[in-house]
């Protein structure tokens, strides 16, 4: 292992760098937050991460020549990519591997961002769905206390790793291999329930787990990058309600079993018409939060830039719609439609709405959510109130 990983001096320094470049940022460290930052670091949890040379992802291990630029890397407020379409960075060859990250360390701004809304105090029975590297499970530990703290992933290498580094340092929380769909409810009800994955809608185990008066803080997003960060109290009747936070977020969707990989068929002939709308509107995290309310539960994107044109493709396996929109250097996009129904008209309604609602931010949003239903909210300034079903 390079000298540089033995210097308790230089580590010292970058967790006190990072601190600083976080509160440079948007992040204000609370004291509390600040402190488990400081003391808890973040290079044991990711001793091996990947870096991206084009399409090819490659593993990065301190002990590959250069470790004060590795430990930089390390304590920047970057998220750093783990795993690519189920290979570990560990276990990958000197070569890397070619696909799409299925797993990632958070960027520690935003792990700050969420810790901060879910206010943990010591002594808080606290649930983790999706374990990860453990790093953030390291941070609950130093807030909750570990004994405090339940960890789950359906990953049995994840949670392994994670055991094994939480115990190196000290740490003895809860580490379970299980669906995280269900939570975990031998040591329910929990204080505080916090994802680190994202899901299309709340799932109602999360909701049952959750004690009155407690809080949750929970990724939401579908086909779209741009997701949302909701942070709910439980209330006494049991429902959950709370508010959009600010922060965009795409998390690695919550893997559930069963699984099945869908993808977007080859481009198909239909019927063709123009639009006013680019495609490239869903790469807009200020709209693509507001167009996923929008979109189906199972909807799939796919993207790239053809000729300098923007081209998206939606696809609905529920009936096997299809929709192309490709940017014409001509004129207005094109979208091509197959099956039943357009997937792109319900977008340019989306749209049309956003524009005349003045742009509503995603932090204007509210959210009530049961075991029945889950909604979204938006009141205008003069009162009226408009709804989305998740």
């Amino acid at each position: 292992m390079t000298s540089v990983l033995v210097d308790e001096q230089q580590l010292i320094e970058a967790r006190v760098k990072l601190a600083r470049q976080m509160e440079s940022g948007s992040v204000v460290l609370s004291a509390r937050l600040a402190e488990a930052f400081l003391n808890t670091p973040r290079h044991p949890f990711v001793p091996v991460f990947y870096r991206r040379d084009g399409e090819r992802f490659t593993p990065w291990r301190g002990t590959d020549g250069d470790g004060e630029s590795w430990l930089a890397h390390v304590y920047s407020d970057d998220s750093l990519i783990t795993e690519v379409d189920g290979v570990h960075a560990q276990d990958a060859g000197a070569e890397g591997v070619i696909g799409a990250p299925t797993s990632s360390s958070t960027a520690p701004s935003l792990m700050a961002d969420m810790l901060d809304a879910l206010d943990v105090r010591h002594g808080a029975e606290v649930l983790e769905i999706g374990t990860g590297t453990g790093y953030n499970t390291a941070l609950l530990c130093r807030l909750a206390g570990e004994k405090n703290v339940t960890t789950v992933d359906n990953s049995a290498a994840l949670t392994v790793a994670a055991r094994t580094r939480l115990k190196a340092l000290g740490f003895t929380p809860t580490v379970m291999q299980v669906d995280g769909i269900e939570g975990f409810p031998n040591r329910a009800p929990f204080d505080r329930i916090i994802a680190t994955c994202s899901v299309r809608r709340i799932p109602p185990a999360w909701l049952d787990q959750c004690k009155p008066g407690g809080l949750m803080i929970v990724p939401i997003k579908g086909a779209l990058a741009g997701g949302m960060l909701a942070r709910l109290k439980k209330l006494p009747d049991g429902t959950a309600a709370g508010r959009i936070l600010h922060t965009p977020a795409a998390f690695m969707p919550l893997l559930s079993e069963p699984q099945e990989f869908v993808k977007v068929p080859a481009s198909l002939d239909g019927a063709r018409r123009e639009s006013e709308l680019s495609g490239s509107v869903l790469d807009d995290w200020t709209f693509s939060f507001f167009a996923q309310l929008h979109m189906s539960a199972n909807m799939i994107r796919a993207y790239q830039r053809k000729d300098g044109m923007h081209v998206t493709e939606l696809f609905d396996p529920t009936d096997s719609s299809y929709t192309r929109v490709a940017d014409s250097p001509e004129g207005w996009p094109s979208v091509t439609t197959a099956g039943p129904r357009d997937l792109w008209a319900p977008i340019e309604s989306a749209y049309d709405q956003w524009e005349t609602l003045n742009r509503p931010r995603r932090e204007w949003f509210t959210i009530e959510a049961t075991t029945a239903q889950q909604v979204l909210t938006y009141t205008e300034p003069d009162g009226r109130v408009h709804r989305w079903q998740l």
